[in-house]
């Protein structure tokens, strides 16, 4: 029987990871288990919790809240987005983004889908790690970016990269390509990255 969520001690904290593909019923079922047998270690320690790995909506991460801290009393953070959709993304390109003929997918790609469009293509989910994404405008993803995104195949250097959260361990503008660093769990608790441009120097841009 597999489990969908593990948990670990790293210096001053607890790290819950939870499947990307977990349910909400298998996650609070888990969590409910594998506390309290954590709880018999844990005693009177303090350290906070730290909740990654799978993007949660604001109310499953209010059951999951709620489940812990009925279990353990503690400070509890996710790394999850806190909001997805465009409110989610944060507006800091340095310039105007060019308007385009745009396709919506509904839904998440997995693992060896592929999505190709001359325009801007628009993603109202995740791009999970093995899924491509290529157009030769904008590509903006609504979850969380793991898999490829080509933006401006055709050749345009003022296409842009936007997500919830980019997470990809390549990125690519045009001609240009970025090879970005995979954060380790140690990280989760830098900055999300969510958007990728050219800058006037023809260099790649992640912030």
């Amino acid at each position: 029987m597999r489990t969908c969520i593990s948990i670990n001690t790293k210096q001053d904290k607890v790290l819950i990871k939870i499947a990307e593909d977990a349910k909400q019923e298998e996650i609070i079922a888990a969590l409910k288990k594998k506390l309290k047998e954590f709880k018999k270690l844990y005693k009177n320690d303090n350290s906070p919790f730290l909740i990654c790995g799978k993007v949660l909506k604001m109310k499953e991460m209010e059951e999951i809240q709620k489940v812990v801290k009925d279990i353990i009393d503690t400070k509890i953070d996710f790394d999850s987005p806190k909001m997805l959709g465009l409110h989610g993304i944060k507006k800091t390109f340095k310039k105007d983004i060019a308007t385009s003929e745009t396709k919506f997918h509904r839904g998440s790609l997995r693992s060896g889908q592929k999505i190709e469009y001359e325009g801007s293509l628009v993603i109202l989910g995740d791009v999970n790690a093995g899924a491509e994404v290529i157009a030769g405008e904008n590509v903006v993803v609504l979850g969380i970016l793991r898999g490829l995104a080509h933006a401006g195949a055709n050749g345009n250097k003022e296409a842009i990269i936007a997500a919830a959260a980019i997470e990809a361990p390549q990125l690519r503008i045009a001609n240009i390509v970025k090879e970005m660093k995979i954060k380790n769990i140690e990280e989760y608790n830098e900055d999300i990255k969510t958007a990728a441009y050219i800058n006037e120097d023809g260099e790649m841009v992640v912030e």
